[in-house]
């Protein structure tokens, strides 16, 4: 069996590494992909890939894993960076690691690598479980670590290559276990954010491609102009941080992307404009398409999972009914639907506008996130 190791630099994909090697297990390659945008964004901050480079050949060598260095940056560009910016536009949410799984790591780089190794191997906390007809993706045992949300819109293909050596662990143990190989990442932080990014600040690389424009921030209440903000690409349904305003705390309930308008509710009237429906588009399933019924979901990363009805509207398109709401329900963002521990897919969400119609105390009303035209003078025109 020859196993292709993804390496980042990081403690996690270095145990992965450790465990594999200390396993014997042969045609063992280390490969570290270089996807940073440091040639067109140094300027904003520090791109720490050289410094990542450092820590993986460190481990490799310590190992004794060859190491291969594999550029994929045009490939990020156009399959993840545009795809970032194209969602933004649209006033969505972007969920740019789904697809840096997706299309760079068991996508560009699987069909780079062709044949040449049975699996590809990372350092994602999660389990894969290969069975005679299909493979299954399962959460991870760290529930606060599991990145099956990442993993989310992996195909058959990809998932019967994929193995996942830390999935079993917690976080502290995949430290001792860095610890007792004397790895140099051992104490090394986990990195934040988005992969390609590194340093960068969000808000600077949104900035740089998509600029700054004045906008009006709207009590969706009352109608009352509250402030000011800088473009309605730089924020996500749910956002509470980064407003600027007083009297809070203040949420972003509903976006108006033709007149740049951002909507926020106050939180003592948050819960009565929670999201119990919406819908998901495009879905992915990994083994098998689910029948209608009960499952957990995730609307975001992290340990938090909800519990709702799934409803099949046709190939395309599915309904969630969730059990409770929630304030959160980022239309761009990623539905992601488990049976028990198994991650079985997921689809991008979208808010059904039949469902959705917000009143606005100065006598208008925001469907799925827009002004209707009979509202959009009388809104913008108030000072």
């Amino acid at each position: 069996m020859s196993v292709a190791v993804l390496v980042s630099g990081g403690v996690d994909s270095s145990v992965a590494l450790a465990l594999l090697k200390n396993a014997g297990t042969p045609g063992l390659r280390a490969f570290y992909l270089k996807i940073w945008l440091e040639d067109e964004l140094n300027f904003l901050g520090e791109c720490p890939w050289e410094e990542d480079l450092k820590f993986v050949r460190e481990i490799c060598s310590r190992l004794d894993v060859a190491l291969e260095v594999v550029s994929l940056q045009g490939d990020y560009q156009e399959q993840v960076v545009e795809y970032t910016l194209q969602e933004l536009r649209a006033g969505r949410t972007p969920s740019p690691d789904i697809f840096c799984n997706q299309r760079i790591k068991f996508g560009a780089f699987h069909r780079l690598i062709g044949n040449q190794f049975d699996h590809i191997a990372s350092g994602h906390y999660a389990r894969v479980e290969h069975g005679l007809g299909s493979s299954r993706l399962l959460c991870a045992v760290d529930q606060v670590k599991d990145q099956t949300y990442f993993l989310s819109h992996l195909g058959q293909e990809q998932l019967r290559r994929c193995l996942f050596p830390i999935g079993h662990l917690i976080k502290s143990e995949v430290r001792n276990v860095a610890a007792q190989f004397k790895l140099a990442t051992m104490q090394r932080p986990d990195s934040q954010g988005i992969c390609f990014l590194g340093k960068i600040k969000y808000t600077d690389f949104i900035a740089f491609h998509l600029g700054r424009k004045i906008g009006k921030i709207i009590d969706i209440d009352t109608g009352k102009i509250l402030g000011r903000h800088d473009g309605y690409w730089f924020y996500t349904i749910g956002q509470r941080r980064g407003l600027g305003l007083s009297g809070g705390p203040w949420f972003v309930m509903a976006k108006n992307t033709s007149e740049n308008i951002i909507f926020v509710t106050h939180e003592s009237r948050a819960v009565e404009r929670e999201c119990r429906y919406f819908e998901i588009s495009c879905p992915n399933w990994i083994s098998n398409v689910p029948t209608d019924g009960i499952y957990k979901m995730k609307l975001r990363h992290g340990p938090r999972t909800a519990s709702g009805q799934l409803l099949k509207i046709d190939a395309e398109r599915w309904q969630i009914q969730l059990s409770e709401a929630d304030r959160g329900v980022a239309p761009g963002q990623f539905g992601v639907i488990y049976q028990d521990q198994e991650c079985k897919g997921a689809g991008m969400i979208s808010v059904d506008p039949s469902m959705v119609n917000y009143s606005i105390g100065i006598g208008t009303s925001v469907t799925d996130g827009k002004l209707l035209k009979s509202a959009s003078s009388s809104l913008i025109s108030s000072k």
